[in-house]
This record gives structure tokens, C-alpha cells and sequence, in this order.
């Protein structure tokens, strides 16, 4: 449980979470950060600490080729190291031939893509998403706050997660690619 908010904004993006650590009814503060960098990306996550990791440490990806574009590699050479990743270190779920992994974003060249639990790539046209248990209050305020400054529109849309969501917390991890 948790929120993960993800902006596009004047070429660049910027990726939000929380620091929730949520089991049943209980709730820590965790030092782990949910949201980094690595390599070309800003990856965002919820569902599980271990999927974090897996994509933290173990994720290697082909870099992109220039005859493909962008939502192609995301779509193949990318969700095909996830997977391969996630069958490695043991987190990928396999049930009736169909794999089910977990929910992150991932900023790539200056898009925010939303990966689902069964490994699709979406990308909104709005230009903002959210993945997490305080998806919809984030993203009603990402939509009220259009034309303020994205690290604002971040900080808003995740305080409203954490005080309409009881598995979202601060204090909040803000990345953006604008210092790549």
C-alpha cells in the first residue's frame, strides 16, 4: 500500500512516493525509498518492498536502439528485463500461464508510463498518473492543480493521499529528471 504520483512537465518528469509501509491494520515510516533513479529511468513503486528491489538492483535493460520508438522498447526490451528480473529473483506469480508481477511508474524520455500487475505499459495523455491505494485522491489533486510548479503539484497530490489514504505517509521522496 502506498502512492506513487508521476508528472510530465515541460519535457521533463517527476516522480513522487510515500513512505509507508503498510501490513493489515499497521503502518511504519520505512527508510526505503520507493521512487529512484536508474540509468534513463525514474521508476516509481507500490505493491511489494521485494518488487522495489528487484527493479533498485537487479533490473537490466537493453538500451534502446534507434529504429524503435519509445513506447515499442517500453512495451518489449523493457517489460521483457522486468519480467526476466522479476523470474530470477523470484517475485513474478505464475497462475493459469498468465504472469502477474506488480504496479510502478516509470519515467522515460520525458513520458510517464504506468505498468500494470500484468506487466502492460500504459501512458496517459493527461500527463500526470498514479498508482497505489491513494491513486484517486492523487490524482484529483494532480487535476485541480494544473499550471502550478511540478514539485508543488507533487507535494499537494501526495499530502492528499495521506489524509484521505491510511496506508500513505509521509515523508515524501520527489525525483525528477531535470537533473539527469
Amino acid at each position: 500500500m502506498t502512492c506513487i504520483v508521476g508528472l510530465e512537465h515541460e519535457g521533463h518528469i517527476y516522480i513522487g512516493g510515500d513512505s509507508a509501509s503498510v501490513s493489515g491494520w499497521d503502518i511504519i515510516q520505512t527508510r526505503l525509498k520507493k521512487v529512484f533513479r536508474m540509468g534513463d529511468f525514474i521508476i516509481g513503486y507500490t505493491s511489494s518492498f521485494r518488487m522495489g528491489q528487484i527493479l533498485q538492483y537487479n533490473l537490466d535493460i537493453e538500451k534502446q536502439k534507434d529504429d524503435i520508438d519509445d513506447l515499442r522498447y517500453m512495451a518489449t526490451i523493457f517489460i521483457e528485463s522486468v519480467r526476466k528480473s522479476f523470474g530470477e529473483g523470484g517475485y513474478r506469480e505464475i497462475e493459469s500461464e498468465r504472469e502477474s508481477g506488480g504496479f510502478f511508474l516509470v519515467g522515460y524520455k520525458g513520458k510517464i508510463y504506468s505498468i500494470g500487475d500484468d506487466f502492460q505499459v500504459n501512458s496517459s495523455i493527461d500527463g500526470f498518473t498514479s498508482v497505489g491505494s491513494g491513486e484517486s485522491y492523487a490524482l484529483g489533486s494532480l487535476f485541480e492543480t494544473k499550471g502550478e510548479a511540478p514539485f508543488i503539484r507533487l507535494e499537494k497530490a501526495l499530502s492528499a493521499a495521506s489524509y484521505f489514504s491510511g496506508a500513505v505517509c509521509p515523508p515524501f521522496t520527489i525525483v525528477s529528471s531535470k537533473d539527469m
